[in-house]
């Protein structure tokens, strides 16, 4: 991957004023329950070496999840993710923002497992104002499975940005002047492991393989870059004063614009604003 200077114009005199006006949490690393709550999976949820991973396991009675303890209305949030390994076809690991209200907000990363050796697929989507089916695929140059990576989610009043370790790899532009609706309900960070084989492989032709079972993905990096909401387009979110919300953060670089061109040439495997037979005429956020 390509890497870009995402973190590199964060000065330090900021980050600690920030942090003492009490917007966002930015003060180093956590452990688990610092920031974070078990929400559903029993005892297929482990907390691991000084709570600094989690553990999620899915098997033929359940799969399991956690999430944060607030909610959010804008930030950069990152995971690191080790994506369950053998054949997890039909087995889906999320990592997302989630606002569960009425006029539903979401931002996806779900990574759709596949039958051992093929390559696991990266899917994303924007939910606004009740709104999805905004589905984008990439294929990953790596063997998620093998080794941890960074997946991180910049959200802020000018776009949001989906990376891959330091790539952008997907970029949902503030287009609210266009009529597209755009997400400003406070959200949860959510991560989970669960069976989606009704769609996820082939289009829900393979199934889980429960010979394989448990399903295991490992979870690093608890601390959280977030300004801490409980109301919709909370002016506080969207302060220069936080340094998501800067001027760096408003627009890619050209050194992520290159990386990101490059990302949908070679990567991408399905982008809903080409489905034609879904959508006869692209979205108004898609390109014309």
């Amino acid at each position: 991957m390509i890497t870009a200077e995402i973190m590199a114009s964060a000065p330090l005199l900021l980050l600690l004023l920030v942090a003492c006006m009490g917007w966002a949490t930015t003060e180093g690393a956590k452990g688990f329950h610092e920031n974070y709550a078990e929400s559903w999976g029993g005892d297929r949820i482990k907390v691991l070496n000084g709570e600094s991973e989690v553990l999620l396991s899915m098997d033929q009675t359940t799969g399991s999840g956690f999430g944060s303890k607030l909610k959010y209305g804008s930030g950069y949030f990152h995971m690191r993710i080790k994506l369950p390994a053998k054949n997890s076809s039909g087995v889906v690991t999320a990592f997302y923002l989630a606002s569960g209200s009425d006029k539903h907000a979401e931002l996806d990363f779900e990574f759709l497992g596949n039958l051992e050796g093929q390559p696991i697929i990266l899917q994303t989507n924007v939910f606004a104002n009740g709104k999805g089916n905004r589905e984008q695929r990439v294929k990953l140059r790596f063997n998620p499975t093998a080794d941890f990576h960074d997946y991180k989610i910049l959200w802020n009043s000018h776009q949001i940005v989906f990376y891959v370790d330091e790539t952008p790899i997907r970029v949902f532009a503030n287009k609210q002047t266009k009529g597209v609706d755009y997400p400003s309900q406070p959200m949860q960070i959510i991560a989970s492991v669960w069976n989606g084989d009704s769609w996820a492989t082939d289009g829900g032709k393979a199934k889980v393989d429960w010979s394989s079972a448990p399903f295991n993905a490992y979870f690093q990096g608890f601390d959280v870059d977030g300004c801490v909401s409980t109301s919709s387009n909370d002016p506080r979110c969207s302060s220069s004063s936080l340094w998501w919300n800067s001027a760096t953060y408003q627009q890619l670089s050209s050194s992520e614009r290159s990386a990101y061109q490059k990302v949908k040439k070679e990567y991408v495997i399905y982008d809903y604003c080409n489905d034609v037979k879904r959508f006869p005429s692209p979205p108004p956020e898609c390109p014309q």
